[in-house]
């Protein structure tokens, strides 16, 4: 498997289980993935939400996605260290695809509109046939081997 493979995979089932640490105590939510492609895995929340100041704090995470299939399924666990993208025409393109957040009064402009990336890590998909076998990992962004 190829960072390409996750890329596709992320894309064709985008809502991920992200976990965090608060404190010493792990979070874990379930969000739409923005979108993923060469350079990282993209997702928006806004500044209201716990989870920009986990973030802040410790910028570490793991999330996975999962396509539900006979017996168990498919999984691909990613962790990586997130950044923030400060950046209005990225934040115009969030609105654009996802209009719901101008529904909710956040603009190009609002510093409550957060989008951030995990653009380096290391990824692995998981299934009942691999179950016991070892991990396959997937390095990806600056670092690959």
């Amino acid at each position: 498997m190829e960072f390409t493979d996750c890329v596709k995979f992320a894309n064709a089932n985008p809502v991920a289980w992200l976990a965090t640490v608060d404190g010493d105590q792990p979070r874990v939510r379930g969000m739409g993935m923005w979108y993923a492609d060469e350079t990282g895995f993209y997702f928006q929340t806004a500044t209201m939400k716990d989870l920009v100041r986990q973030l802040h704090e410790n910028s570490n995470v793991e999330f996975a996605f999962f396509k539900p299939e006979e017996m168990v399924g498919t999984m691909l666990r990613v962790s990586g260290e997130i950044e923030f993208l400060d950046d209005v025409e990225i934040k115009k393109k969030v609105l654009s695809d996802r209009p719901f957040l101008s529904e909710l009064g956040l603009t190009a402009e609002s510093p409550e509109l957060v989008i951030f990336r995990v653009s380096k890590g290391e990824a692995h998909f998981w299934d009942w046939e691999s179950n016991l076998k070892p991990k396959n990992i997937i390095k990806f962004g600056s670092g690959r081997k």
